[in-house]
């Protein structure tokens, strides 16, 4: 096991893999790097399994028999990759008794196309929660204004949550209060709240790419300096929100009921800027408390030339506060940084999801063509 990766976790840092395919699972490659890696977790989203189900022949076999039975593309898409999820919470589940339930964690995303739906996310959650049918899942629900309501009501009926597509604090704080609410809900409904679980997916890379491309446009020396920084200082600006959050009354109650923390969870770690180090946003922030969820290219440069300094997160808070506040001086717009990033993030997986849907339905039509008699 990497050294790296070892005091990685010991600073209290959950490593996630960013990823999942049928060919992952079925050669064993995810259960190595839970053993060689320190993986303790796995997320997933609609361009992961657009990716995975273009490559390889690993999901022939299922295509085939959902295409001999007439299943529609909506139907095959949801067998195909709850498939996956509940194979990966299997593997993963020796971590999440290990941990008692703190990881062995792995995610599915509600069709994107549901993002600004909350009755039909809700809806979506629940089936998912269902076919599943593992304790160790988590429902990826998106952050966007309608998202915030069907997280509470998820969390409510007992339905762990990873809260993805976060990019601005201010949507990250209501974030946190759907998930306060959600839980007393929970609690007024009679449920063990100890058993409900959530992450909050904070992203990263994505910030520093808006960010500096508005910085080279402006093209000043004041603004080049300011270049792929925002990233980081906007994550912990992030973790003194959640340590501001998580230490009110409001939090202390819940607690005192056995409630689980909602974990910051740093999402989009792979550097989009190939001068940019590949550990950056693992390195730059090492917190207690977090999860870091990794491509297994990231996951591998940490693993050889990582540097893990300690915490880098809680002594850094007035630097990154500076930070923010040179952006605003040069004439960046954070507000609509964040607008943009969470339209574009939401618009990307509704296309791959899309995608995906166009792909499985010229298999299945293929197959089903294909089909001749076994007697």
């Amino acid at each position: 096991m990497s050294e790296t990766l070892k005091r990685l976790s010991d600073e209290g840092v959950s490593i996630w893999l960013d990823d999942i395919s049928r060919e992952r699972l079925r050669s064993g490659n995810l259960e190595k790097l839970v053993k060689e890696r320190n993986v303790v977790g796995v997320t997933s989203n609609p361009t992961i399994f657009e990716k995975a189900l273009g490559q390889g022949d690993a999901y022939d076999e299922q295509v085939r028999d959902l295409a001999v039975r007439g299943v529609d593309v909506e139907e095959a898409v949801r067998a195909i990759t709850t498939y996956d999820i509940r194979w990966g919470c299997d593997v993963l589940r020796p971590v999440y008794d290990r941990t008692e339930g703190l990881d062995g964690r792995v995610s599915i995303e509600v069709d994107p196309r549901l993002a600004h739906d909350e009755i039909k996310t809700v809806a979506e959650a629940r089936a998912l929660w269902w076919m599943v049918d593992r304790p160790n899942l988590f429902i990826k629900i998106p952050a966007t204004e309608r998202g915030l309501p069907a997280i509470t009501n998820a969390l409510a009926e007992g339905i762990s949550v990873n809260v993805t597509l976060i990019f601005s604090l201010e949507r990250y704080g209501k974030v946190i209060d759907a998930f306060f609410t959600g839980l007393e809900r929970a609690r007024e409904n009679g449920l063990d709240i100890s058993k409900i679980a959530s992450v909050a997916s904070f992203f990263v890379s994505r910030v520093d790419t808006e960010i500096d491309k508005r910085l080279d446009k402006i093209g000043s020396e004041e603004a080049k300096a300011l270049r792929s920084k925002a990233g980081v200082a906007n994550a912990r600006l992030a973790y003194a929100l959640y340590e501001e959050k998580f230490a009110s009354d409001r939090w202390k109650a819940l607690k005192a009921a056995n409630a689980r923390p909602q974990r910051p969870l740093w999402a989009s770690t792979g550097v989009k800027d190939p001068d940019l180090p590949a550990t950056l946003y693992v390195d730059e922030l090492v917190a207690p408390g977090t999860v870091n969820t990794m491509p297994e290219a990231t996951l591998d440069a940490e693993a050889e030339k990582g540097e893990v300094r300690g915490d880098t997160v809680t002594g850094a808070y007035d630097e990154a506060r500076a930070h923010m506040r040179a952006l605003k001086d040069v004439g960046v717009d954070y507000d609509d940084v964040v607008r943009v990033l969470e339209e574009e993030g939401v618009e990307k997986f509704e296309t791959s999801w899309t995608s995906l849907l166009g792909t499985l339905a010229d298999e299945l039509k293929a197959k089903a063509g294909g089909q001749g008699s076994n007697a």
